[in-house]
């Protein structure tokens, strides 16, 4: 039986969703519900809040990154064990990706779309400044534009006054729509920002806990929180999504190809190269290697399950060390998977700089065969026995200094790179590899300096691999998000790792390949995209059984 459900959305960006859906889940935990959080579209700092909010982590919903035929199992999948749940819209109810051949109301990757999908009703949030009895034409738009999504009432938010407050809900019950809040103005509440929207929970530290908190006591007060419960629904079901079933195939085509499948050898582990050509006239050289992970043959420690399923370089069985609820670490995000029993080690950064990731990240590795790791590189050394490295987005801008400070890290990481293990940076990630931020020395892995940029980079893509890598083929297609104001200057000419068409329908080569590092400003969703994950343990496994690994002496601070 499905988890209800309850879609906070608003008319348009800036309304208060993230306040309102943040207090809630607060307050509904408050009120003895388990409540599982979920945030529609690619953000990866609102599930920050939400997961403090909880006290498990905030999930993702988007359509466009992992396909829409997923969003159903990703929702069960992250309920798991809870009584309700409440998803946080994106932008406005009915915005989503813009698609000149979009056929019917709603857009690709909306709110509007992702409760059509949950079969849950939506709760509209109205900022109610500058609104009276206009807010009733209003209402009535967002209810008749879409059929096929339910408005379940209003809460009105930044109410001025009790006055305010009698012309509005005298508004709402012209259109048939209860009121199941009002909210008065706040500012005090109202979480520090910046160029990419709010600081990230993890980075504001007690400040985020306190700002929950007060969040989670306003919505209590001025919310009915019985009313949202009994209106939450929803009418799917099914098999939920798992992650061991999604590298099962891998798996399984790995011992469908025997012994002599592709695999990395020796001459790979001593960082041989190789010129890929690119698909759609790039032509563009890899500068990395032609690496060839999966299919590759069986093993010791590779074994067939009962249902048809196969480990990867071992069981598929590992544990990531806990991280704060924050980063989406919790014992909650394990699953059903077990104890460690051995695999390749993946190193995961962590912390203030690096805070962007989607939960599934973690479990496709650990399904996968890898035992998880995360560490800080603002303080913190690789951990032992790397075999493979994860640097996912976040805001190394802001803590620049401190991560060149880490020089001993900085070297490690430069010297993995040149040994040929699997390195997979997304824009953070990327920008901790060039030679320099803003003027600080970076890795020196990535042939560029990075900068603080003059505009904001924003929006979907539909990119191509241009060269093997222990990720992805030549040729291979993927949908991912770009979101950033950070730029590469002084880049030297080298393998690029995407390529994808512009809004003029120009080329566009982005990213690096270098031996077996793929960096990129594109952040792509695991869950969209298992065999990539598979693969890359499959690479960081194989390193390992050569013995090609990092290692340090006493352990990670």
């Amino acid at each position: 039986m499905s988890v209800p459900a309850v879609v906070i959305a608003a008319p348009a960006s800036g309304s208060g969703k993230t306040t309102l859906a943040t207090g809630l889940i607060g307050a509904l935990g408050r009120a003895g519900h388990r409540v599982a959080p979920f945030k529609v579209g690619p953000d990866y700092i609102d599930p920050g809040y939400h997961g403090l909010a909880a006290g498990r982590p905030g999930r993702n919903l988007d359509p466009v990154l992992v396909g829409e035929h997923r969003v159903v199992p990703l929702y069960l999948h992250g309920a798991r064990g809870c009584d309700l749940a409440v998803v946080e819209g994106v932008m406005g109810l009915f915005d989503g990706r813009i698609d000149e051949n979009q056929a019917g109301p709603v857009a690709e990757g909306s709110t509007a779309q992702v409760a059509s999908l949950l079969g849950a009703p939506v709760v509209l949030v109205v900022d109610a400044r500058g609104h009276s009895q206009s807010l009733a034409a209003l209402l009535h738009g967002f209810a008749t534009f879409d059929t096929s999504v339910r408005l379940g009432g209003v809460i009105l938010n930044r109410v001025g006054s009790e006055r305010h407050e009698q012309v509005l809900r005298a508004a709402c019950t012209r259109v048939g729509l209860p009121v199941l809040g009002s909210l008065p103005r706040m500012a005090e509440l109202e979480v520090p920002s910046r160029h990419l929207g709010l600081i990230p929970a993890i980075e504001h530290g007690s400040a985020a806990t306190i700002a929950v908190a007060a969040m989670t006591d306003l919505v209590a007060a001025h919310v009915d929180l019985a009313a949202i419960a009994g209106l939450a629904r929803s009418t799917v079901d099914g098999p939920a999504w798992d992650p061991e079933a999604e590298v099962g195939a891998f798996a399984r085509e790995r011992i469908a190809l025997g012994a002599h499948g592709a695999s990395v050898t020796a001459e790979h582990a001593a960082g041989a190269t190789a010129v890929d050509s690119a698909p759609d006239g790039h032509g563009t050289p890899s500068g990395g290697m032609s690496f060839g992970i999966g299919p590759s043959g069986t093993r010791a420690g590779d074994s067939a399950t009962a249902n048809g399923s196969a480990s990867i370089g071992g069981p598929i069985v590992a544990v990531a060390t806990v991280d704060s609820i924050a980063a989406g670490g919790t014992s909650d995000l394990l699953g059903s998977i077990s104890p460690p029993l051995g695999g390749p080690v993946i190193a995961m950064a962590g912390g203030p700089a690096f805070t962007f990731g989607y939960a599934e990240h973690r479990e496709l590795l650990m399904a996968a065969g890898a035992r998880v790791v995360v560490f800080d590189p603002l303080r913190d050394e690789l951990p032992p026995d790397t075999a493979g490295l994860v640097l996912p987005g976040g805001f190394p801008e802001e803590h620049a200094a401190q991560l060149a400070a880490n020089t001993r890290l900085l070297t490690a990481v430069r010297e993995l790179a040149s040994a040929g293990l699997p390195v997979h940076a997304e824009c953070a990630g990327l920008l901790y590899l060039t030679r320099s931020l803003d003027g600080h020395a970076m890795a020196g892995v990535v042939d560029a300096d990075a900068e603080f940029g003059p505009r904001l980079t924003l929006g979907y893509r539909d990119a191509v691999a241009l060269a093997d890598s222990p990720l992805w083929r030549t040729g291979e297609r993927v949908r991912g998000h770009e979101f950033h104001r950070t730029r590469l200057v002084s880049a030297a000419t080298a393998g690029s790792a995407w390529g994808w068409r512009g809004g003029l329908g120009e080329r566009v080569a982005e990213g690096a390949l270098v031996r077996n590092v793929h960096a990129s400003y594109l952040h792509t969703h695991p869950a969209g995209n298992p065999t990539a994950t598979a693969r890359f343990v499959a690479a960081a496994a194989e390193y390992a059984r050569v013995g090609v690994v990092v290692r340090i002496s006493g352990p990670v601070r």
